[in-house]
C-alpha cells in the first residue's frame, strides 16, 4: 500500500468513526430524553392526581419545557456534527458499486419526513407543548 492509499484509508476511517460516534451519541441522548420525559410526565400526572399546589405544577411544567429545549439543542448539534461527515463519506463511496453507496442513496431517496430528525423534533416540540400546557394550567389555578 503506498502513501496515498494509506492516507485515503485513514481519511475513510476518520470520517466513519466520527459519524459512528456522533450517531451513537445522538441515539443515547434521545433515549435519555425519553427516560427523563417519562419521569417528568409521570410526576406531572401524579401531581394532578394529588391536587398539589399550582406552584409545584408550575415548576414541573418549567422543568418539562427546559428538558425539551435542552435536548432539542443537543440534537441539533449532534445532527450538525453528523452532516459534516456525509459529503466525505459520499465521496468515499464513489469506488463502491451503486447499490452499496448507502449515504448517497439515503441523500437521494428519503424525504425530510422519513428521518430521525423529523421524529425527534416532533417529540421535543410535543413535550414542550405539554410543559407549556401545565404552566398555563398552573397559572390559571394561581389566578383563581
Amino acid at each position: 500500500m503506498d502513501h496515498l492509499e494509506a492516507k485515503l484509508l485513514e481519511e475513510k476511517n476518520y470520517l466513519w468513526e466520527h459519524f459512528k460516534f456522533n450517531a451513537e451519541q445522538r441515539l443515547r441522548a434521545f433515549n435519555f430524553f425519553v427516560t427523563l420525559s417519562m419521569f417528568t410526565d409521570g410526576g406531572a400526572f401524579a401531581a394532578f392526581e394529588k391536587n398539589v399546589h399550582p406552584v409545584v405544577l408550575l415548576l414541573i411544567g418549567g422543568l418539562i419545557c427546559i428538558l425539551a429545549v435542552a435536548f432539542m439543542v443537543l440534537d441539533i448539534r449532534s445532527q450538525v456534527l453528523l452532516r459534516l461527515t456525509v459529503p466525505g463519506l459520499i465521496r468515499c463511496e464513489e469506488e463502491f458499486s451503486e447499490p452499496s453507496r448507502l449515504f448517497a442513496l439515503d441523500e437521494a431517496n428519503l424525504s425530510k419526513y422519513l428521518r430521525y430528525t423529523f421524529i425527534f423534533r416532533a417529540l421535543f416540540i410535543l413535550q414542550g407543548i405539554f410543559g407549556v400546557a401545565i404552566i398555563g394550567y398552573s397559572l390559571y389555578q394561581l389566578m383563581n
